[in-house]
């Protein structure tokens, strides 16, 4: 007991009440309406730094240009971008430290779609409710607006002079480690197209496919947002984990809205994944079980922050949108 406790048994109850309290708000979560009307924001401010980093049309060579910008200010969630504010908000970054940021990872993330739609690798023709890159400009401009995109992402976390040297070098690996080989997205692309038509395809393998093609860079945003604020090792980890499974589950409701929703709804063509033999998780599990998963995996996720001493209600509550979203 504390010497106030000792002297004033009361007291001890009282500490017991705060700590309880303090715990609530730790564990409390965003409505479904605040985490939209904060995405709303975020996704505005993005786009417009964006508008300003990206060149216009006019410049040479006019058609990647054209590319470029018909992919990235395509309608969009903004879910990396996103991760990156909530996660530095979170531990107190300033929004304005954490901006040019998030429009790197949504950068790549442009790029990979690009690249991830072409006839060599997922060959599909509806992009966030538009033709894909490469329908619209051909296959060589399309190659090429996705390599200006990862380059372009790179080269706004390099030069972002909010933020000093040594975090930006950090920044940069961590951006490069999720998107590479052989822990990030490309290597999860790879085993992505090594396992289709297989009919072996275990559900660790399949946990381990994802997150590295979905997970690694959803992550990494998450831990780049900690970064920039500087949380401690303890809460940098956390948030790490919470992103992991988040990541996870992301795919896994990809997975099942392929299975159930329609072009409109996900502006992509739905049903792809089957007909190219893709291993999926309702293909694994069936839909009921795929469900269950996804749900434990979301468990996962809020149950990784408990560990971080702070209110993280937001992270939360984009946990639960995930887990309930319909496109």
């Amino acid at each position: 007991m504390t010497r106030a406790s000792f002297e004033d048994p009361g007291a001890a109850a009282e500490a017991r009440h705060a700590r309880g309290a303090a715990g609530d708000a730790r564990g409390a979560e965003a409505s479904p309406e605040e985490v939209r009307e904060y995405a709303a924001r975020v996704r505005a401010e993005v786009e417009a730094e964006l508008e300003g980093l990206v060149p216009a049309e006019s410049e040479d060579p006019p058609a990647v240009h054209a590319a470029v910008r018909w992919s990235l200010f395509a309608p969009a969630k903004r879910f990396r971008p996103l991760l990156v504010t909530a996660s530095g908000e979170t531990f107190g970054a300033p929004r304005a430290k954490l901006i040019r940021t998030a429009c790197a990872f949504e950068l790549l993330h442009t790029y990979s779609l690009v690249h991830d739609d072409l006839p060599a690798m997922d060959d599909d023709d509806l992009r966030r409710g538009r033709p894909t890159c490469h329908v619209r400009f051909g296959e060589a401009t399309a190659i090429l607006a996705g390599d200006a995109l990862q380059a372009l992402a790179f080269q706004t976390l390099a030069e972002d002079e909010t933020l000093g040297a040594e975090l930006r070098v950090r920044l940069v690996s961590e951006l490069a480690r999720a998107a590479g080989t052989p822990a990030g997205m490309v290597a999860g692309q790879a085993h992505d197209l090594s396992a289709e038509g297989r009919s072996d395809v275990s559900g660790d393998e399949l946990d381990r496919l994802h997150r590295r093609k979905t997970g690694a860079l959803i992550a990494a945003a998450a831990r780049a947002g900690a970064l920039i604020a500087g949380a401690g090792a303890a809460e940098a980890a956390a948030v790490t984990l919470y992103a992991h499974d988040l990541g996870l589950l992301f795919q896994i409701t990809d997975d099942l809205l392929d299975v159930t929703a329609s072009a409109s709804d996900l502006g992509k063509t739905p049903g792809k994944d089957a007909h190219a033999g893709k291993a999926t998780y309702p293909s694994l599990y069936g839909l009921e079980a795929a469900r269950r998963r996804a749900r434990e995996v979301f468990e996962g996720a809020t149950a990784a922050l408990d560990a971080i001493a702070r209110p993280t209600p937001l992270l939360r509550g984009l946990a639960r949108l995930v887990l309930e979203r319909r496109a």
